[in-house]
């Protein structure tokens, strides 16, 4: 099983995550592209340690909004969206490239993520994006989801992800981070919150119900509480169970 975390979401003086120790125990990187976190000094730095380490590299695209954090929804056209993506893909892509890896893979970030859930228009849009660069890209995205979907259908390889630390609502999608619950922030929980997925298909959701998560990746957000804790506390867990941490892509 892969484990992803959001990386490099701080911007110049303003840091955001604990990115050294998330390194220490991931084994894929969501690497923030410009857009809605990091800069070039800070995307350098996280690719190097990832290609010193054998960490695979993904570009976490999202929509242009610094101070939103890009969990604000924008509505734009497919054009200039899939234009976007593709700047940051290209972006993280040629940084990585000078520190000895490549990006492997496209996760979108925040609002962007959630919208092409069910926006058939949007979700296209970042395939096309991906497919312009380099059709072997992995889309990295929430089980049957619009960008799954898109991308299978244009031959990109796909990968579904489950989240330790946030809430599911029965239909599969993920409770609002407005709502109280959305983020669950004990270790021994999200441990045991990851070792359900892996070992059922399936997590609990906020209303009580077993919902179908197949996934090849877990996630824990960069940004949560405890983030590196909560996420060696999975790898110990899965370990402990015989469950291997290898990236997906």
């Amino acid at each position: 099983m892969d484990l992803n975390c959001d990386l490099g979401e701080g911007f110049g003086a303003w840091s955001m995550g604990d990115d050294a120790g998330l390194l220490a125990v991931v084994s894929s990187a969501n690497v923030a592209c410009g857009f809605h976190g990091g800069d070039p000094t800070i995307m350098r730095g996280i690719c190097e340690i990832a290609a010193a380490r054998g960490i695979t590299v993904g570009a976490h695209v999202g929509y242009r909004d610094l101070a939103g954090f890009g969990r604000r929804e924008i509505a734009m056209p497919a054009t200039q969206l899939a234009d976007d993506v593709l700047y940051q893909l290209a972006a993280l892509d040629g940084i990585a490239r000078v520190a000895g890896t490549r990006v492997r893979y496209v996760k979108p970030h925040g609002a962007l993520y959630n919208t092409i859930v069910g926006d058939a228009e949007q979700a296209a849009a970042v395939v096309d994006a991906a497919r312009a660069y380099d059709p072997a890209l992995t889309i990295l995205g929430l089980p049957g989801s619009e960008v799954l979907r898109i991308a299978a259908v244009h031959g990109l390889p796909t990968a579904a992800e489950a989240f330790g630390d946030r809430a599911y609502h029965a239909d599969g999608r993920l409770v609002s981070r407005r709502r109280p619950g959305a983020l669950v922030t004990d270790p021994d929980e999200v441990a045991a919150r990851c070792l359900q997925l892996v070992t059922t298909g399936e997590v609990t959701s906020i209303e009580g119900e077993a919902v179908a998560v197949r996934a090849r990746s877990l996630c824990v957000h960069g940004d949560t509480p405890g983030a590196v804790g909560l996420l060696r506390r999975v790898r110990e867990v899965l370990t402990e169970h015989g469950i291997p941490i290898a990236a997906f892509a």
